[in-house]
């Protein structure tokens, strides 16, 4: 019996050690090693690397490092460094196991990526799973009808539909000379409504830049120190709704916002080395995107966006604000097809259409111009999947957000939490 009773302690004993990691090891190697890591794939793939604001050194050996490996040594390394990430997820403190599944569902992301670079052919969905961290769910384009049917009875005018809208809209296009003063306004009021809530630090500031020649219509370039440029593509007229949106979304409570909670209370309190790097293709990204879109709604609830916008913006860009309650009315009604992307996104990545064929399925279920939608498809072209960080990324946080209830101040309460926490799309309580 006594040699029963020692035998099954042994084997518990080395079932133990085999879970726990390696005493040797932490998660602030770990860390290090993640952020050379996705420096050195940076330095294979142009823009895999949105924000990076940490040592210099680890910049340096990843430009030494990069010409010395290939794709599938990369490769190899990134399954290593998971499995070691992974030994960690069940110890420690909660935030300490945050940290590491955080560390694993980058580094899955950063698998994935890999494998497309190799040249793997992935489905939409599986594309957008394992870089996000989240599954899509693609409607048929046939489900949008009724949504447009409903739009068709609500713009004035005659002939097709995206016509009709692109004339009305047009109606409401800010003077370029008129932009600067109005971005001004309106991103002062995004900070002012964000500062009532979130306090950030003192030194945070930005720099806002008008640009042309991009596939987006806005970008928020992190520089570390609670420090950002803001770019603004003009290719094509901006509206005036546009001003609000992006002030909140590429500002406060945006992606400003983020990164400069991220950098001070994870990168400078914590010294979580991991967080000063951002890939963009990661489940970071839908946070981001899906934390600046709902932002927008927290920060400008029911009707205070069109009412700041009459009261304020309208002066400032000298257009009549008679019909400012109807287009934003078009605006809310339009927000319905979001969904329609992904499903033309999903057939022009797997080959099913061509850019031209994309094109009209944009102007059909987008009811923009044709010039905003080939735009949408050079964005589609040169970020793929990335589209589903807007749409569900947005109804995620927002389902997660107001999961709290209808009390404002809790609201932004969790919102803040969301922001400065290693928040993973599997966190939310709106996950899919």
């Amino acid at each position: 019996m006594r040699r029963l009773i020692l035998a099954a302690l042994l084997l518990c004993v080395c079932a133990c050690n085999e879970a726990a990691p390696p005493a040797t090891d932490n998660l602030d190697a770990i860390a290090r090693d993640y952020v050379q890591l996705s420096l050195t794939i940076g330095e294979k793939e142009e823009g895999y690397i949105d924000a990076y604001y940490g040592p210099e050194e680890l910049q340096a050996k990843a430009k030494a490092d990069a010409p010395k490996l290939n794709l599938e040594q990369l490769s190899e390394r990134t399954q290593q460094l998971r499995t070691r990430a992974a030994a960690f997820e069940d110890a420690g403190d909660a935030m300490a196991q945050r940290r590491a599944r955080f560390l694993v569902a980058q580094l899955t992301s950063a698998a994935t990526r890999l494998r497309m670079m190799r040249g793997e052919k992935l489905s939409f969905e599986d594309e957008a799973e394992g870089l996000f961290g989240v599954r899509p769910d693609v409607q048929p384009l046939a489900s949008f009808d009724p949504v447009i049917a409903r739009i068709e009875g609500v713009v004035p005018g005659t002939g097709p539909l995206p016509e009709r809208i692109e004339k009305f809209s047009n109606r409401f296009n800010i003077r370029k000379e008129r932009l600067k003063p109005v971005f001004d306004a309106a991103i002062a009021e995004c900070k002012r409504r964000t500062l009532e809530h979130i306090k950030l630090p003192p030194n945070e500031r930005f720099d806002l830049k008008f640009v042309t020649g991009k596939s987006w219509s806005g970008y928020n370039y992190y520089q570390g120190n609670a420090h950002s440029r803001i770019e603004i593509n003009t290719d094509l007229p901006i509206r005036i709704s546009r001003a609000v949106d992006l002030g909140c979304h590429e500002g406060y409570p945006g992606h400003h916002v983020l990164n400069a909670l991220l950098e001070q209370r994870l990168v400078r309190e914590r010294g979580w080395v991991e967080l000063s790097v951002y890939p963009l293709y990661s489940p970071q990204s839908l946070i981001a995107e899906g934390s600046a879109n709902y932002g927008i709604d927290l920060a400008f609830p029911g009707n205070e966006q069109i009412e700041f916008e009459k009261r304020v913006l309208y002066p400032l860009t000298g257009l009549p604000a008679e019909e400012a309650e109807s287009y934003a009315r078009l605006q809310q009604a339009l927000e319905q097809l979001s969904g329609a992307r992904f499903t033309i996104a999903k057939q022009l990545l797997e080959g099913t259409i061509d850019d031209s064929q994309a094109v009209r399925l944009i102007q059909r279920y987008q009811l923009v111009s044709e010039e905003r939608a080939k735009q949408s498809v050079e964005f589609t072209k040169q970020y793929r999947s990335y589209v589903i960080n807007y749409g569900l990324g947005q109804d995620m946080v927002r389902a997660d957000v107001e999961a709290v209830g209808s009390d404002p101040t809790a609201r932004w309460r969790r919102m803040e939490a969301l922001l400065s926490e290693p928040t993973l799309p599997s966190d939310l309580k709106g996950r899919r």
